[in-house]
């Protein structure tokens, strides 16, 4: 299996997670991590159900990981995560040494791989995130679009 099928699956189990977070009335963003082409964890969007700013998908998949892992470093794993991080979730990243990242929708404001800040190849990182954006880029964002008029509306 090619690397962008590859990707493609992964991303489409992610955008299922980050229905899991609409279901909830969250922001919907899923995540999940892989090691050896096997899960080892998973996130959706809980900020409001957790009552917790920090409850990003990102977050919840690294903690879950690291339990799984019985490691703080997630050495040699791989994080699908249908938009692109925010400062927060990249320096989580950045720390659990989270080998390659793959997201799906850029964010032009708040993203923090390639937009608002270049957090994956910051000079005063210590550990450096291979990444690649835009798989299946249009139905994550169709899926944020959808969200955010369907709260307009109300």
């Amino acid at each position: 299996m090619s690397d962008i099928l590859t990707d493609e699956s992964w991303m489409r189990y992610a955008i299922r997670l980050a229905q899991r977070a609409q279901d909830l009335g969250e922001v919907p963003v899923g995540a999940v991590l892989i090691k050896n082409e096997k899960v080892v964890a998973e996130g959706w969007n809980q900020v409001i159900k957790m009552h917790d700013p920090s409850a990003h998908a990102e977050i919840v998949a690294i903690r879950q990981a690291g339990s799984v892992i019985e490691n703080y470093r997630l050495i040699d794993t791989t994080l699908y995560v249908t938009l692109e991080p925010c400062v927060m979730c990249m320096g989580a990243i950045a720390q659990a040494r989270i080998q390659r990242l793959v997201f799906g929708a850029f964010d032009e404001k708040r993203g923090c791989v390639c937009n608002a800040l270049a957090l994956s190849n910051a000079p005063f990182l210590n550990h450096h995130v291979q990444w690649q954006g835009g798989i299946l880029e249009d139905t994550c964002s169709q899926l944020l679009k959808d969200f955010f008029a369907a709260r307009r509306k109300r």
